[in-house]
Protein backbone atom coordinates (compact mmCIF):
# COMPACT_ATOMS: atom_id res chain seq x y z
CA UNK A 1 0.00 0.00 0.00
CA UNK A 2 1.30 3.58 -0.61
CA UNK A 3 -0.46 6.92 1.37
CA UNK A 4 -0.40 10.12 -0.47
CA UNK A 5 -1.26 12.99 1.95
CA UNK A 6 -1.96 16.65 1.13
CA UNK A 7 -3.39 19.33 2.60
CA UNK A 8 -5.05 22.44 1.03
CA UNK A 9 -6.55 25.83 1.52
CA UNK A 10 -10.21 24.83 0.66
CA UNK A 11 -12.31 21.52 1.30
CA UNK A 12 -15.12 22.82 -0.74
CA UNK A 13 -12.36 22.47 -3.97
CA UNK A 14 -11.53 18.98 -2.77
CA UNK A 15 -14.96 17.82 -1.94
CA UNK A 16 -16.47 18.75 -4.95
CA UNK A 17 -13.63 17.23 -7.30
CA UNK A 18 -14.44 13.87 -5.52
CA UNK A 19 -18.54 14.17 -5.59
CA UNK A 20 -17.40 15.47 -9.38
CA UNK A 21 -16.25 11.63 -10.02
CA UNK A 22 -18.85 9.94 -8.71
CA UNK A 23 -20.76 12.02 -11.16
CA UNK A 24 -18.99 10.60 -14.14
CA UNK A 25 -19.07 7.16 -12.81
CA UNK A 26 -14.96 7.14 -12.17
CA UNK A 27 -16.11 7.22 -8.54
CA UNK A 28 -18.27 6.25 -5.30
CA UNK A 29 -18.24 7.56 -2.12
CA UNK A 30 -18.45 4.11 0.11
CA UNK A 31 -18.68 5.61 3.63
CA UNK A 32 -17.70 8.06 6.18
CA UNK A 33 -16.23 8.37 9.81
CA UNK A 34 -17.23 10.48 12.21
CA UNK A 35 -20.73 11.55 10.81
CA UNK A 36 -24.59 11.75 12.01
CA UNK A 37 -25.83 9.12 9.79
CA UNK A 38 -25.04 6.83 6.69
CA UNK A 39 -23.26 8.81 3.64
CA UNK A 40 -26.09 6.83 1.68
CA UNK A 41 -28.80 8.73 3.21
CA UNK A 42 -27.11 12.02 3.05
CA UNK A 43 -27.17 14.85 0.43
CA UNK A 44 -23.81 16.20 -1.00
CA UNK A 45 -24.68 20.07 0.82
CA UNK A 46 -25.15 18.21 4.45
CA UNK A 47 -21.51 15.54 3.41
CA UNK A 48 -19.98 18.96 2.88
CA UNK A 49 -21.38 20.94 6.01
CA UNK A 50 -20.07 18.97 8.37
CA UNK A 51 -16.66 19.54 7.37
CA UNK A 52 -17.05 23.39 6.70
CA UNK A 53 -19.23 23.67 10.69
CA UNK A 54 -16.04 22.14 12.25
CA UNK A 55 -13.56 23.64 9.35
CA UNK A 56 -14.89 27.05 10.44
CA UNK A 57 -14.24 26.65 14.69
CA UNK A 58 -10.15 27.50 14.14
CA UNK A 59 -9.85 30.90 11.54
CA UNK A 60 -5.68 30.57 12.23
CA UNK A 61 -5.55 27.43 10.22
CA UNK A 62 -5.28 28.60 6.82
CA UNK A 63 -4.84 25.08 5.04
CA UNK A 64 -7.35 23.29 6.90
CA UNK A 65 -8.42 20.89 4.24
CA UNK A 66 -6.75 17.18 4.16
CA UNK A 67 -6.93 14.99 1.28
CA UNK A 68 -5.24 11.49 1.71
CA UNK A 69 -5.46 8.66 -1.16
CA UNK A 70 -4.08 4.96 -0.32
CA UNK A 71 -3.20 3.07 -3.53
CA UNK A 72 -2.97 -0.71 -3.56
CA UNK A 73 -1.25 -3.50 -5.57
CA UNK A 74 -3.22 -4.17 -9.07
CA UNK A 75 -4.01 -7.91 -8.14
CA UNK A 76 -6.12 -6.06 -4.38
CA UNK A 77 -9.57 -5.65 -5.83
CA UNK A 78 -10.91 -5.81 -2.09
CA UNK A 79 -15.06 -5.28 -1.48
CA UNK A 80 -15.58 -1.87 -0.05
CA UNK A 81 -16.12 -2.92 3.40
CA UNK A 82 -12.69 -4.01 3.69
CA UNK A 83 -11.89 -0.56 1.87
CA UNK A 84 -13.72 1.15 4.86
CA UNK A 85 -12.03 -1.11 7.30
CA UNK A 86 -8.49 0.01 5.83
CA UNK A 87 -9.90 3.81 6.00
CA UNK A 88 -11.33 3.51 9.50
CA UNK A 89 -7.82 1.67 10.63
CA UNK A 90 -5.47 4.08 8.94
CA UNK A 91 -7.04 7.08 10.11
CA UNK A 92 -7.04 6.06 13.92
CA UNK A 93 -3.10 4.64 13.40
CA UNK A 94 -2.37 8.81 12.21
CA UNK A 95 -4.61 10.39 14.67
CA UNK A 96 -7.89 11.10 12.56
CA UNK A 97 -10.28 8.61 14.04
CA UNK A 98 -12.11 10.69 15.97
CA UNK A 99 -11.92 13.36 12.76
CA UNK A 100 -14.97 13.42 10.37
CA UNK A 101 -14.12 12.19 7.13
CA UNK A 102 -15.95 10.74 3.75
CA UNK A 103 -14.24 7.67 1.88
CA UNK A 104 -14.50 7.55 -2.19
CA UNK A 105 -13.40 4.86 -4.11
CA UNK A 106 -12.26 5.72 -7.56
CA UNK A 107 -12.00 3.38 -10.40
CA UNK A 108 -10.15 6.06 -12.94
CA UNK A 109 -6.65 4.55 -12.75
CA UNK A 110 -4.69 1.04 -13.76
CA UNK A 111 -4.76 0.45 -9.46
CA UNK A 112 -7.16 0.49 -7.16
CA UNK A 113 -7.20 2.94 -4.41
CA UNK A 114 -9.10 5.60 -2.28
CA UNK A 115 -9.88 8.52 -1.52
CA UNK A 116 -9.95 9.89 2.29
CA UNK A 117 -11.73 13.52 2.67
CA UNK A 118 -10.75 15.39 6.39
CA UNK A 119 -10.02 18.61 8.10
CA UNK A 120 -7.25 19.64 10.62
CA UNK A 121 -9.43 21.10 12.95
CA UNK A 122 -10.92 19.05 15.69
CA UNK A 123 -14.25 19.17 17.60
CA UNK A 124 -12.79 21.12 20.50
CA UNK A 125 -11.39 23.83 17.64
CA UNK A 126 -7.81 22.67 18.40
CA UNK A 127 -5.62 22.05 15.32
CA UNK A 128 -4.10 18.94 14.36
CA UNK A 129 -0.44 18.89 13.88
CA UNK A 130 0.67 17.25 10.36
CA UNK A 131 3.98 18.02 10.85
CA UNK A 132 6.36 14.83 9.15
CA UNK A 133 3.16 12.78 9.68
CA UNK A 134 4.06 11.11 6.41
CA UNK A 135 7.20 10.07 7.62
CA UNK A 136 6.22 9.10 10.86
CA UNK A 137 2.91 8.53 11.14
CA UNK A 138 1.60 7.15 8.13
CA UNK A 139 4.89 5.39 7.03
CA UNK A 140 4.09 3.53 10.83
CA UNK A 141 0.39 2.83 9.91
CA UNK A 142 0.52 1.94 6.10
CA UNK A 143 3.71 -0.94 7.77
CA UNK A 144 1.26 -2.26 10.16
CA UNK A 145 -2.28 -2.50 7.87
CA UNK A 146 -0.01 -4.56 5.24
CA UNK A 147 0.59 -6.44 8.03
CA UNK A 148 -2.74 -6.80 9.52
CA UNK A 149 -4.28 -7.17 6.37
CA UNK A 150 -2.37 -9.06 4.09
CA UNK A 151 -1.68 -6.37 1.70
CA UNK A 152 1.36 -6.52 -0.37
CA UNK A 153 3.76 -4.74 1.06
CA UNK A 154 5.41 -1.20 -0.83
CA UNK A 155 8.61 -2.17 -1.30
CA UNK A 156 7.46 -5.18 -3.16
CA UNK A 157 5.55 -3.18 -4.75
CA UNK A 158 8.76 -0.45 -6.37
CA UNK A 159 10.59 -3.27 -7.55
CA UNK A 160 7.60 -4.51 -9.33
CA UNK A 161 7.41 -0.37 -10.53
CA UNK A 162 4.32 0.00 -9.10
CA UNK A 163 1.25 -0.14 -11.63
CA UNK A 164 0.12 3.43 -11.77
CA UNK A 165 3.84 4.02 -13.59
CA UNK A 166 4.16 1.54 -16.40
CA UNK A 167 2.82 3.09 -19.58
CA UNK A 168 -0.25 2.97 -21.43
CA UNK A 169 -0.33 -0.46 -22.36
CA UNK A 170 -2.27 0.06 -25.90
CA UNK A 171 -0.82 -0.42 -29.52
CA UNK A 172 0.29 2.00 -31.39
CA UNK A 173 -2.62 2.47 -34.22
CA UNK A 174 -1.21 2.57 -37.77
CA UNK A 175 -3.59 3.67 -40.40
CA UNK A 176 -3.68 0.34 -42.81
CA UNK A 177 -1.87 -2.70 -40.74
CA UNK A 178 -4.96 -2.74 -38.07
CA UNK A 179 -8.81 -1.91 -38.05
CA UNK A 180 -8.87 1.84 -37.42
CA UNK A 181 -11.68 2.21 -34.96
CA UNK A 182 -10.71 -0.47 -32.43
CA UNK A 183 -7.24 0.39 -32.32
CA UNK A 184 -7.91 4.15 -32.08
CA UNK A 185 -10.36 2.95 -29.13
CA UNK A 186 -8.06 1.18 -27.31
CA UNK A 187 -5.43 4.02 -27.13
CA UNK A 188 -8.31 6.30 -26.74
CA UNK A 189 -9.59 4.61 -23.74
CA UNK A 190 -6.10 4.70 -22.11
CA UNK A 191 -4.52 8.09 -22.53
CA UNK A 192 -8.01 9.95 -22.10
CA UNK A 193 -8.70 8.09 -18.53
CA UNK A 194 -5.16 7.63 -17.34
CA UNK A 195 -3.55 10.99 -18.17
CA UNK A 196 -3.95 14.39 -16.31
CA UNK A 197 -4.12 17.19 -19.33
CA UNK A 198 -5.89 20.76 -19.46
CA UNK A 199 -6.41 21.04 -23.26
CA UNK A 200 -6.91 19.45 -26.21
CA UNK A 201 -2.72 20.68 -27.09
CA UNK A 202 -1.81 18.65 -24.14
CA UNK A 203 -3.76 16.00 -24.70
CA UNK A 204 -2.44 15.53 -28.74
CA UNK A 205 0.84 15.26 -26.89
CA UNK A 206 0.14 12.26 -25.28
CA UNK A 207 -2.00 10.94 -28.36
CA UNK A 208 0.58 11.51 -30.96
CA UNK A 209 2.97 9.06 -29.03
CA UNK A 210 0.09 6.34 -30.31
CA UNK A 211 -0.22 8.16 -33.86
CA UNK A 212 -3.74 9.75 -33.01
CA UNK A 213 -4.96 12.99 -32.72
CA UNK A 214 -8.16 14.90 -31.90
CA UNK A 215 -8.88 17.55 -34.32
CA UNK A 216 -11.89 20.02 -33.68
CA UNK A 217 -10.70 20.95 -37.52
CA UNK A 218 -10.43 24.76 -39.00
CA UNK A 219 -12.21 27.49 -37.90
CA UNK A 220 -14.45 28.03 -40.90
CA UNK A 221 -15.73 24.47 -40.72
CA UNK A 222 -18.63 23.09 -39.87
CA UNK A 223 -17.49 20.48 -37.51
CA UNK A 224 -15.59 23.21 -35.00
CA UNK A 225 -18.81 25.56 -35.19
CA UNK A 226 -20.75 22.90 -34.23
CA UNK A 227 -18.39 22.51 -30.93
CA UNK A 228 -18.03 18.41 -32.52
CA UNK A 229 -14.47 16.85 -32.78
CA UNK A 230 -13.18 13.68 -34.46
CA UNK A 231 -9.95 11.91 -33.81
CA UNK A 232 -7.64 11.02 -37.08
CA UNK A 233 -4.98 8.59 -37.29
CA UNK A 234 -1.22 10.53 -37.90
CA UNK A 235 2.12 9.20 -39.50
CA UNK A 236 5.20 10.10 -38.02
CA UNK A 237 5.22 13.45 -38.90
CA UNK A 238 1.89 14.10 -38.04
CA UNK A 239 0.56 13.72 -41.32
CA UNK A 240 -3.35 12.51 -41.39
CA UNK A 241 -4.17 8.99 -42.94
CA UNK A 242 -7.25 7.78 -43.94
CA UNK A 243 -10.84 8.63 -42.80
CA UNK A 244 -11.41 10.54 -39.52
CA UNK A 245 -14.16 8.96 -37.17
CA UNK A 246 -16.57 11.50 -34.69
CA UNK A 247 -15.87 11.16 -31.22
CA UNK A 248 -19.58 10.09 -30.59
CA UNK A 249 -18.84 7.13 -32.87
CA UNK A 250 -16.76 5.32 -30.05
CA UNK A 251 -18.20 4.01 -26.91
CA UNK A 252 -16.68 5.41 -24.23
CA UNK A 253 -17.60 9.05 -26.36
CA UNK A 254 -14.62 11.26 -25.83
CA UNK A 255 -16.70 14.17 -27.15
CA UNK A 256 -15.43 17.69 -26.62
CA UNK A 257 -18.08 18.33 -23.99
CA UNK A 258 -16.75 14.95 -22.29
CA UNK A 259 -12.71 16.36 -22.68
CA UNK A 260 -13.64 19.91 -21.15
CA UNK A 261 -15.12 18.27 -17.65
CA UNK A 262 -11.88 16.41 -17.89
CA UNK A 263 -9.41 19.72 -17.86
CA UNK A 264 -11.09 21.20 -14.94
CA UNK A 265 -10.82 17.83 -13.19
CA UNK A 266 -7.36 17.11 -14.00
CA UNK A 267 -5.80 20.53 -13.10
CA UNK A 268 -6.88 20.18 -9.67
CA UNK A 269 -5.32 16.27 -9.18
CA UNK A 270 -2.28 17.57 -11.16
CA UNK A 271 -1.43 20.47 -9.16
CA UNK A 272 1.18 18.89 -7.26
CA UNK A 273 2.77 16.98 -9.86
CA UNK A 274 4.87 20.03 -10.94
CA UNK A 275 8.16 19.28 -8.98
CA UNK A 276 9.38 15.89 -10.71
CA UNK A 277 9.89 17.35 -14.01
CA UNK A 278 10.92 20.56 -12.46
CA UNK A 279 13.96 18.05 -10.47
CA UNK A 280 14.59 16.36 -13.87
CA UNK A 281 14.98 19.23 -15.96
CA UNK A 282 17.27 21.11 -13.59
CA UNK A 283 19.29 17.93 -12.92
CA UNK A 284 19.99 17.81 -16.30
CA UNK A 285 21.42 21.15 -16.66
CA UNK A 286 22.80 21.36 -13.19
CA UNK A 287 26.70 22.07 -13.69
CA UNK A 288 27.30 20.61 -17.16
CA UNK A 289 26.82 22.05 -20.46
CA UNK A 290 23.89 20.69 -22.30
CA UNK A 291 22.06 20.22 -25.43
CA UNK A 292 18.86 20.01 -26.88
CA UNK A 293 19.12 16.45 -27.85
CA UNK A 294 20.95 15.18 -24.56
CA UNK A 295 18.35 16.69 -22.61
CA UNK A 296 15.82 15.17 -24.11
CA UNK A 297 17.34 12.10 -23.60
CA UNK A 298 18.01 12.15 -20.28
CA UNK A 299 14.34 13.31 -19.71
CA UNK A 300 13.68 10.09 -21.62
CA UNK A 301 15.48 7.80 -19.13
CA UNK A 302 13.28 9.67 -16.01
CA UNK A 303 10.05 8.46 -18.32
CA UNK A 304 9.63 11.90 -19.69
CA UNK A 305 8.92 12.77 -23.49
CA UNK A 306 9.63 16.12 -24.38
CA UNK A 307 7.17 17.02 -27.24
CA UNK A 308 8.29 19.99 -29.14
CA UNK A 309 6.20 22.27 -31.95
CA UNK A 310 7.26 24.51 -34.52
CA UNK A 311 5.78 27.05 -36.79
CA UNK A 312 4.63 26.78 -40.71
CA UNK A 313 8.24 28.41 -41.26
CA UNK A 314 10.16 25.84 -38.71
CA UNK A 315 10.42 27.47 -36.04
CA UNK A 316 10.90 25.93 -32.46
CA UNK A 317 8.03 27.80 -30.56
CA UNK A 318 6.37 25.27 -27.70
CA UNK A 319 7.52 22.55 -25.99
CA UNK A 320 5.08 19.99 -23.84
CA UNK A 321 6.22 17.33 -21.08
CA UNK A 322 4.76 14.12 -20.96
CA UNK A 323 5.36 12.45 -17.75
CA UNK A 324 4.70 8.64 -18.29
CA UNK A 325 5.30 8.47 -14.28
CA UNK A 326 2.68 10.64 -12.57
CA UNK A 327 0.56 10.49 -16.18
CA UNK A 328 0.58 14.32 -16.03
CA UNK A 329 1.25 16.63 -18.61
CA UNK A 330 2.49 20.55 -18.87
CA UNK A 331 3.04 22.86 -21.29
CA UNK A 332 6.55 24.28 -20.28
CA UNK A 333 5.45 27.43 -19.40
CA UNK A 334 3.08 26.09 -17.06
CA UNK A 335 5.52 25.06 -14.91
CA UNK A 336 7.47 28.55 -14.83
CA UNK A 337 9.50 30.33 -17.40
CA UNK A 338 12.59 28.67 -17.55
CA UNK A 339 11.12 25.73 -18.25
CA UNK A 340 9.23 27.17 -21.66
CA UNK A 341 10.74 26.59 -25.46
CA UNK A 342 12.40 29.45 -25.31
CA UNK A 343 14.20 29.40 -22.08
CA UNK A 344 15.30 25.94 -22.65
CA UNK A 345 17.10 26.73 -25.81
CA UNK A 346 18.16 29.76 -24.00
CA UNK A 347 19.83 27.47 -21.33
CA UNK A 348 20.88 24.89 -23.91
CA UNK A 349 22.96 27.93 -25.43
CA UNK A 350 24.06 29.39 -22.26
CA UNK A 351 25.50 25.96 -21.60
CA UNK A 352 27.32 25.96 -24.44
CA UNK A 353 24.81 23.70 -26.91
CA UNK A 354 24.31 24.72 -30.56
CA UNK A 355 20.86 23.65 -30.63
CA UNK A 356 19.69 27.18 -31.20
CA UNK A 357 21.44 27.30 -34.82
CA UNK A 358 19.53 24.35 -35.81
CA UNK A 359 15.96 24.10 -37.38
CA UNK A 360 13.17 22.73 -35.54
CA UNK A 361 12.38 20.27 -38.22
CA UNK A 362 16.03 18.58 -37.17
CA UNK A 363 15.00 18.45 -33.89
CA UNK A 364 11.67 16.62 -34.23
CA UNK A 365 13.30 13.91 -36.18
CA UNK A 366 15.41 13.20 -33.21
CA UNK A 367 12.53 13.99 -30.11
CA UNK A 368 11.26 11.14 -28.35
CA UNK A 369 7.80 12.05 -29.76
CA UNK A 370 8.05 10.44 -33.39
CA UNK A 371 10.66 7.30 -32.62
CA UNK A 372 10.00 3.91 -32.22
CA UNK A 373 13.10 3.00 -30.23
CA UNK A 374 12.14 5.95 -27.67
CA UNK A 375 8.44 3.99 -27.12
CA UNK A 376 6.80 4.75 -23.73
CA UNK A 377 7.22 1.44 -22.47
CA UNK A 378 10.88 2.08 -23.02
CA UNK A 379 11.45 4.91 -21.27
CA UNK A 380 9.82 3.69 -18.25
CA UNK A 381 12.29 0.94 -17.89
CA UNK A 382 14.91 3.55 -17.60
CA UNK A 383 13.19 5.69 -14.86
CA UNK A 384 16.19 5.69 -11.84
CA UNK A 385 15.62 4.23 -8.75
CA UNK A 386 16.19 8.15 -7.56
CA UNK A 387 13.10 9.08 -9.59
CA UNK A 388 10.53 6.37 -8.38
CA UNK A 389 11.68 6.58 -5.32
CA UNK A 390 10.72 10.82 -5.56
CA UNK A 391 6.94 9.43 -6.65
CA UNK A 392 5.85 7.01 -4.22
CA UNK A 393 7.37 8.85 -1.02
CA UNK A 394 4.37 8.94 1.15
CA UNK A 395 3.58 12.61 1.64
CA UNK A 396 3.74 15.75 -0.70
CA UNK A 397 6.46 18.84 -0.02
CA UNK A 398 5.40 22.72 -1.12
CA UNK A 399 6.94 23.14 -4.63
CA UNK A 400 10.29 24.97 -4.19
CA UNK A 401 10.57 28.04 -6.04
CA UNK A 402 14.49 29.90 -6.19
CA UNK A 403 14.59 32.99 -4.35
CA UNK A 404 15.55 34.82 -7.61
CA UNK A 405 11.95 34.05 -9.25
CA UNK A 406 10.31 35.45 -5.60
CA UNK A 407 8.60 38.78 -5.29
CA UNK A 408 10.63 41.26 -3.88
CA UNK A 409 9.30 42.96 -1.38
CA UNK A 410 8.93 46.54 -1.17
CA UNK A 411 9.71 49.17 1.53
CA UNK A 412 7.49 50.78 3.02
CA UNK A 413 8.22 54.33 3.16
CA UNK A 414 7.37 55.67 7.01
CA UNK A 415 6.62 59.21 7.32
CA UNK A 416 8.84 61.39 9.23
CA UNK A 417 11.30 58.85 9.82
CA UNK A 418 14.19 61.28 8.83
CA UNK A 419 12.49 63.20 11.87
CA UNK A 420 13.75 60.41 14.37
CA UNK A 421 17.69 60.05 13.16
Amino acid sequence: MVAVIKTGHSVRSIFNYNEKKVKTGEAHCIGEGNYPMDVSRMAPAMKLGRLLHQNALNGNVKRGSVHISLNFHPSENYPSEKLMEIARTYMEKIGFGDQPYLVYQHHDAGHPHIHLVSIKVREDGSRIDMQKIGKNQSEKARKEIEKDFGLVRAEEAKKEVFSSLKPVPAAKAQYGKMESKKAMAAVLHSVISSYKYTSLAELNAVLQLYNIKADRGSENSRVFASGGLLYRIVDKSGKPNGVPIKASDFSMRPTLAFLERKFTLNNTERAFEKKRIRSAVDSAFFGKDQTLDRLVSLLEKEGISTVLRKSNAGLLYGLTYVDHATRCVFNGSALGRNYSAKAVLERCSAAGGQELFRTAGEVLENSTVFSEKHSPESMMQGISAKGLEELIRSEWQMDYVSGKFKGRRKKRNRKGRSDLN
